[in-house]
């Protein structure tokens, strides 16, 4: 997977653009204008109803669930896209460098007119050109022609673009070699993400096994009475919320602690510093203090949110948003088994049977009554060593395929350059 042994043109020459550098002694260079031109097709009277949307460097339909609140005589003032068409959305340079700004139309439809629509002339082929501006956006040369407080693009940045003067024939071959060569990439990638998927079920799956049901499989079992639990090994107790945990309400007023807290993703972290935007001090001592071995849940809207984690465990002293839950634990728990138990039921859903109210939103009053397995003590230190080697496992393979993710992401980006500019030889 490198870029060394792929083949050469036989000789190259300076390209006179600092940041294209030498390129193949027979490719030219012209402006943009001879490449280009803009697009202005206005929707009026709804001669297209097909809503597209630039989606992670795609261009995708948008689906209709994802059109509330937009009425239909609001897409009058979108524009019209033909398959070839190449979308840019030009805004806000100075602020956004990392999502991808162009699109390759493959299908009839409209989009907003706050994008910018290429068409491609006669002499250029479109896919070897969306490869070339997507190579100058992956690599951020994009961002050098920008203009205004904001740097946004327009059309006319585009008409002075340098562009290769090279023959349809070799553009369509490195269009077509680029096509084979991300599929394979992507396909790679998928696999690989898929395996991360499967890993993290695995984990979950792990962790739901060992606190309903324990590490020893071979021990008489007993009938919970709770329907999504079922049979619990028959040593096992059951106790109502109330006795395993309390509600902590300990104030930040007087600035007790610093070290604002934040839930992310079933984790508690430390908040870093850059997103604390917009919050002064004072507003830091409405927050409550948590200390580790806290137990913290987001309680509200599980109406319409049903996908993000809403546990964590804290491991460290700080504060964080009163908005949330904190939980204390009883001494006479593992209050990190208490945890992995509570995690259990939030991944598997059952944590919204509690819900009350319009938004069906929970409260200390709902986990007051919540019914909680409680092993001895012993077994609960031994479910969470294991929890946490088999996490820890998990986690080594997780970043390793992410790793190996970010590898063939960097590949695909290369190959893409390389090929579009002559730098490697694919005709």
């Amino acid at each position: 997977m490198t870029l060394t042994v792929m083949p050469k043109y036989d000789a190259y020459k300076d390209s006179g653009v600092e940041w294209l550098g030498e390129i193949p002694v027979d490719w030219n260079i012209k402006p943009g204008l001879v490449a280009f031109s803009e697009n202005k097709r206005s929707n009026k009277g709804m001669k297209q109803d097909v809503v597209l949307s630039l989606s992670y460097g795609k261009i995708i339909i948008k689906p209709a669930d994802k059109l509330v609140g937009l009425v239909p005589e609001s897409f009058e003032t979108y524009q019209i896209v033909a398959p070839d068409d190449i979308i840019i959305r030009c805004t806000d340079l100075q602020n956004d460098q990392t999502s991808l700004r162009t699109g390759l139309a493959n299908d009839h439809g409209i989009i907003t007119s706050a994008y910018l629509n290429l068409k491609v002339k006669g002499l250029y082929s479109a896919r070897y050109l969306h490869y070339y501006l997507h190579a100058l956006d992956t690599t951020k040369v994009i961002y050098r022609f920008g203009s205004g407080l904001r740097q946004n693009l327009s059309y006319l940045d585009f008409k002075r673009l340098p562009v290769f003067d090279i023959s349809w024939e070799t553009q369509a071959a490195i269009a077509n070699f680029l096509d084979t060569k991300t599929a394979q990439i992507d396909e790679a990638i998928a696999i690989k993400e898929q395996q991360i998927a499967l890993l993290n079920e695995r984990k979950q799956i792990l962790i739901q096994q060992a606190v309903i049901k324990g590490l020893n499989q071979n021990v008489p079992m007993k009938k919970s009475g709770v329907d999504w639990v079922g049979d619990i090994p028959e040593h096992w107790s059951l106790q109502p919320g109330f006795i395993v945990f309390n509600e902590n309400k300990k104030s930040n007023k007087g600035m007790i602690e610093s070290q604002v807290l934040s839930l992310s993703y079933g984790k508690i972290i430390v908040k870093a510093k850059e997103k604390l935007n917009g919050l002064v001090p004072e507003s830091f001592e409405t927050y409550q203090v948590v200390s580790p071995g806290n137990i913290i849940i987001r309680c509200t809207d599980l109406q319409n949110d049903k996908t993000s984690l809403r546990t964590g465990f804290v491991k460290n002293h700080g504060i964080i948003t009163s908005a949330y839950l904190c939980l204390n634990i009883s001494l006479e728990q593992n209050a990190e088994y208490i945890h992995y138990f509570l995690h259990a039921l939030d991944v598997c859903k059952e944590i919204y049977r509690y819900g009350s109210g319009l938004r069906q939103s929970l409260s200390f009053s709902d986990f007051k009554r919540m019914l909680v397995i409680t092993p001895p003590i012993e077994e609960q230190d031994q479910i969470v060593t294991f929890i946490r080697e088999q996490e820890e496992n998990i986690m080594s393979a997780v970043e390793l395929l992410k790793a190996q993710i970010e590898k063939l992401t960097e590949y695909k980006k290369s190959l893409i350059h390389s090929a579009v500019t002559g730098n490697i030889k694919v005709v």
